[in-house]
């Protein structure tokens, strides 16, 4: 198996981008991530999307994009995970170049979920779930997930200033953030305060509706040194992918994410590395209970401090475990199929130095934490700068 490196990345300005479509979005992003790498041509590309044909009517994404990308007649293959779509799209082109068939692979994410009504996103979204048992009853995400910030409260004594910390601190990190959707800063209060969407789950302890694309260029290490000549390149040391039961009743313990765990024990084994050699992560922080359980399942924090850990700054710029400094999903946006590719984009810029004032300090070790729905399926990847 061959090592492989990403040389390029590239990411659009998430928002609501009514003025373009959901293939100008995906190109611009890839055009990125090509010149960034300095590559003339790419061998073979994987697009993560979780539902373009609810949200904008269109399937059939891998001949659309590498059309319309100029790229064909390459491979080119769409990879669904609901919102872990994008993380697979990645470990999909690491297999890819790692296995000797392709040399230089363009994996992205896109999504464009503004051009529905609420109802329209939320049904889509809705996919994600247990159709008969879950989303028959009436049972949405943000009700998903205060199930498990209840059990969590319950069980380890997580305050909900601890939930509000979360929204706070990544709404900090996003401000810093030129491409965030909602670079605005918040209060603990204003979190609190804030319109109760399933209790205790308030308005801005949830992401938000967003479009977006991102792309990373793979190729082998051997490749990347010959290259990558002005930046240098981020090496994935490690890669794990696991799922879980998709209803949330089905599982023992609503406090953790099995899938996550699994994933994380794949890609460290991989890799090499223990959590405490991890200097920052970017996380799937869907709700901000959602972080505080991640963090606990990657090893960073024991199993009910991690809303703790939040409260003390330790995962702030600066922390002892830097997380999500990007802003996450919860300022930078949740593009679905996008957010996992997102999250590479970060780590990679954190690891190359170019993160300016949300840089980590001699950060050599990154983690994204990708997962779909209520924690079904997940996808972590370790990368080390070379």
């Amino acid at each position: 198996m061959r090592d492989v490196a990403i040389i390029g990345v590239g990411m659009n300005k998430w928002g609501e981008l009514w003025q373009k479509s959901l293939r100008d979005i995906f190109v611009e992003s890839a055009l990125l991530a090509i010149e960034d790498a300095g590559v003339g041509h790419i061998d073979s590309m994987y697009v993560g999307c979780m539902t373009s044909g609810l949200f904008v009517g269109q399937e059939h994404l891998s001949s659309l994009l590498a059309d319309y990308l100029g790229a064909g007649p390459i491979p080119s293959a769409r990879v669904e995970s609901a919102c872990a779509s994008g993380g697979l799209a990645v470990r999909m082109g690491f297999i890819d170049v790692a296995s000797g068939m392709s040399d230089i692979v363009l994996v992205g994410g896109v999504e464009k979920m503004t051009d529905v009504g609420g109802d329209g996103a939320t049904y889509a979204l809705s996919t994600a779930a247990d159709q008969e048992y879950e989303v028959y009853h009436g049972i949405t995400f943000p009700g998903l997930y205060a199930l498990m910030a209840r059990s969590h409260m319950e069980k380890f004594g997580t305050t909900r200033e601890q939930l509000s910390q979360v929204a706070v601190k990544n709404h900090e990190n996003g401000s810093k953030n030129p491409l965030a959707q909602f670079p605005q800063k918040v209060t603990v209060e204003q979190v609190s305060k804030s319109i109760m969407i399933a209790d205790p789950l308030t308005i801005l302890d949830c992401s938000p509706i967003t479009d977006g694309a991102a792309c990373a260029i793979l190729c082998p290490v051997e490749m990347a040194k010959k290259i990558s000549k002005k930046k240098p390149s981020v090496k994935i040391i490690g890669s794990g992918n696991a799922t879980d039961t998709i209803a949330l009743h089905s599982r023992k313990d609503f406090t953790t994410l099995s899938a996550t765990v699994k994933a994380a024990e794949a890609a460290y084994k991989m890799a090499n590395v223990k959590p405490e050699n991890v200097d920052l992560a970017e996380v799937h922080d869907c709700f901000t209970i959602a972080e505080i359980i991640i963090t606990e399942d990657l090893g960073f924090f024991k199993k009910g401090e991690g809303g703790k850990a939040t409260q003390s700054g330790m995962t702030a710029i600066g922390g002892k475990k830097p997380i999500n400094t990007s802003g996450g999903l919860k300022s930078k946006g949740h593009p679905v199929g996008a957010t996992g590719v997102g999250q590479v984009v970060e780590v990679v810029h954190q690891l190359r130095g170019e993160a300016k004032d949300r840089q980590v300090k001699d950060a050599k070790i990154g983690l994204t934490q990708n997962m779909g729905g209520s924690g079904g399926s997940a996808v972590v990847h370790i990368m080390q700068a070379m």
